[in-house]
């Protein structure tokens, strides 16, 4: 008898999404409805210039692909801990990714969703200024999605 491990179930099956020029795509799984998945916003320089409205599911997943990575942005800036992809043609913000040592980990935009009407929650506001490197890294291992960031360059075509 072969034990098979059990999938996890994925209510909504796929949240598709990415820029607004089609260079960014995403796929993002959650573990719960997109009406019942808390949305969080930050009061960084940063969240209050875009207004995101993120999401994350630690029992999810996002993953990332572009058809041109040369026109992806990896912003960082404040502690540099992770980047903020944000597409360099049309300027919108996708996700927040972090290498840590139990893998890369994410928040997501709702707003790069097609069905992003669907996340409905009011965002929480959350205020991380004061919080050291050791404490954000922690947090994100906790609280952020796994990741599959699939980074390739464009192939040039033989001339």
């Amino acid at each position: 008898m072969t034990l098979v491990r059990p999938i996890p179930k994925f209510f909504g099956m796929e949240h598709m999404g990415g820029c607004h020029c089609g260079n960014i795509h995403v796929r993002l799984r959650l573990s719960k409805p997109p009406e019942d998945s808390p949305l969080r916003a930050c009061t960084c320089s940063f969240c209050r210039s875009h207004s995101p409205r993120m999401v994350a599911d630690p029992e999810g997943l996002f993953e990332v692909w572009a058809d041109d990575w040369s026109q992806v942005e990896n912003y960082r800036f404040g502690t540099r801990t992770c980047d903020f992809l944000i597409c360099r043609r049309c300027g919108v913000f996708i996700a927040a990714v972090s290498e840590l040592t139990a893998g890369t980990r994410a928040v997501v935009n709702a707003n790069c969703l097609s069905e992003r009407e669907r996340f409905t929650s009011p965002p929480v506001v959350h205020d991380f200024e004061d919080k050291t490197i050791e404490t954000r890294l922690s947090r994100r291992a906790a609280n952020w999605m796994p990741a599959i960031v699939r980074r390739s360059e464009p192939v040039s075509q033989p001339g």
